[in-house]
């Protein structure tokens, strides 16, 4: 099975440390969130947060991800100051509980990936791409950690308000391109790329996407796709995000055929058996 994929070994320097890795990763969601679109990822309460943390590194998890600001389409506004609220005490929690853990913030705004980072994460993901805050970059660049680049038009609240494109994957590569530009320029070393899934893009877009996804290594970084649970599995299907394990390893299967380093998923088990059966 490795002949048939394109796969290529990537490391990253987590502030200091570089580690290494021969096959694709899984990321866990951890979202401290009351209104994220799929209800299995919201853990508001630190013992149910400690828990779900502890079972995705047992699962496997590389990499955690916790967001405090839904990014869903049409998601309520969330103050700078809330946001900080919700993420920087299970940052702390998870990274007192679990300190060999790799902590990412889902955040676009400096000021939270900052105080993140300060607090244990060693990772930042931007679903703006540095488009909304861009001292993001420098933020990222002091403090050494990598970066992950995603593409997205506006923001969660009006990115469906943009999805007019003469070529998906052309657009998404300058994007990629224009956006790099400035954080290499800013200081930022270790940058993965995110195509942004469901991110200012119909349902029609998304498989146009992920059927030429191996379009998107010209830039030669690692790639990391994020399709779990989404709706452009569950509006196909006509099922609910709860139904939608099933559909979310089947595009995984897909996206790991053309080159995905890095998968962002709700469930660790069922990623990292896919990732070893296609790894044999």
């Amino acid at each position: 099975m490795k002949d048939t994929l394109i796969y290529s070994k990537f490391s990253l320097n987590f502030k200091g440390n570089l580690r290494e890795f021969s096959h694709p990763i899984v990321m866990g969601i951890l979202n401290v969130t009351p209104d994220s679109f799929f209800e299995g990822s919201r853990h508001q309460q630190i013992d149910s947060l400690h828990n779900k943390a502890g079972q995705m590194i047992e699962d496997g998890a590389t990499i955690l991800d916790i967001g405090g600001y839904s990014s869903r389409p049409g998601a309520a506004e969330v103050s700078t100051q809330e946001e900080i609220d919700r993420v920087i005490p299970a940052i702390k929690t998870i990274q007192e509980a679990f300190p060999e853990c790799i902590l990412s913030i889902d955040t676009f705004r400096s000021e939270v990936a900052e105080l993140a980072v300060k607090a244990g994460a060693s990772v930042i993901n931007d679903i703006s791409g540095g488009k909304q805050d861009p001292r993001i970059f420098t933020v990222a660049a002091t403090y050494k950690t990598p970066y992950i680049l995603m593409h997205m038009r506006g923001t969660p609240q009006t990115m469906q308000e943009n999805t007019e494109y003469e070529n998906l994957t052309i657009e998404i590569n300058q994007f990629f391109s224009q956006q790099m530009n400035a954080a290499k320029k800013a200081g930022v070393i270790d940058i993965i790329l995110d195509p942004g899934f469901g991110f200012s893009k119909n349902l029609e877009q998304n498989y146009e996407l992920l059927d030429h996804l191996e379009n998107l290594h010209l830039l030669e970084r690692p790639l990391l796709v994020g399709l779990s649970r989404k709706s452009m599995i569950y509006k196909k299907l006509n099922i609910s995000p709860e139904e939608s394990l099933n559909g979310t390893i089947a595009l995984n299967t897909i996206a790991l055929t053309k080159g995905a380093s890095i998968l962002r998923v709700h469930d660790v088990k069922e990623a990292i058996e896919l990732v070893q059966l296609m790894h044999l």
